[in-house]
């Protein structure tokens, strides 16, 4: 067991759970805020992270591509639009040196289409780099491994 400070995990928490607040509410240019200039962010089938096939769904590797998308997402994707939930676990430390934090967290990912019920979307677990900057707690990398292979149509939105 990997032993913090309560301020150290309070803050980490405190971004986990800030992420899962701004990518459900669709303000879209919150999300690249989360991450480190140079950064790593990738959309993996449980399988393909299990064999370590390199294969992803989606993947930026950098703040940059991450603005990128976004820009997409608010102005060029056309899609039916749908509100999305997160309900995300405590993170666990793997690892933790006071300037760099490696955790896990669980998600599941609800999705409601307009006039429809809602319906799980997505789950699977994060596995973070998490850095301190002075700006605050960033996610150096977010490889979001999610369970099935199955995926419903597309994933517009950032898991």
């Amino acid at each position: 067991m990997i032993a913090i400070d309560f301020q150290d995990y309070f803050q980490l928490t405190q971004l986990y759970a800030n992420y899962a607040k701004a990518v459900d509410s669709g303000d879209w240019d919150l999300w690249p805020e989360f991450f480190t200039e140079e950064c790593s962010y990738k959309l993996v089938p449980r399988e393909n992270h299990e064999r370590g096939f390199p294969l992803a769904t989606l993947m930026f590797e950098s703040k940059g591509m991450l603005k990128d998308r976004a820009y997409g997402i608010r102005e060029t994707l056309f899609h039916d639009p749908y509100y999305q939930r997160h309900v995300v676990g405590a993170p666990i430390i793997h690892k933790a040196d006071g300037q760099r934090f490696e955790s896990e967290a669980n998600y599941a990912v609800f999705r409601t289409k307009l006039s429809q019920e809602s319906t799980v979307f997505n789950t699977g677990r994060y596995i973070d780099v998490v850095v301190r900057t002075p700006d605050g707690l960033k996610f150096e990398s977010r490889h979001c491994i999610y369970d099935s292979e199955m995926i419903p149509n597309s994933i517009i939105y950032p898991i």
